[in-house]
């Protein structure tokens, strides 16, 4: 069985990260299991997806990404991503 999972990249001083954070809770009271990464304390789980600029989410199934995006996007964006 597939386990997909939605790694959502940010810190607290990142200005769109600010307005788009709320996208994303609304997303997770969605059911979808959304991993909140804040950059300045997990910086190593950064490096290891490879994020460069932020916000950057990454979808993956088993561990593996499938694709990602960055900047911040409008509710159904998401969801339709």
């Amino acid at each position: 069985m597939s386990k997909l999972k939605v790694m959502y990249f940010s810190a607290p001083w990142c200005e769109p990260c600010e307005k788009f954070g709320p996208i994303m809770d609304m997303v997770a009271q969605q059911g979808i299991a959304v991993d909140k990464i804040n950059i300045d304390y997990e910086s190593d789980r950064a490096k290891a997806a490879r994020v460069s600029s932020i916000p950057t989410v990454v979808l993956a199934e088993n561990g593996n990404e499938i694709k990602r995006f960055v900047g911040a996007r409008t509710f159904q964006q998401v969801i339709d991503f």
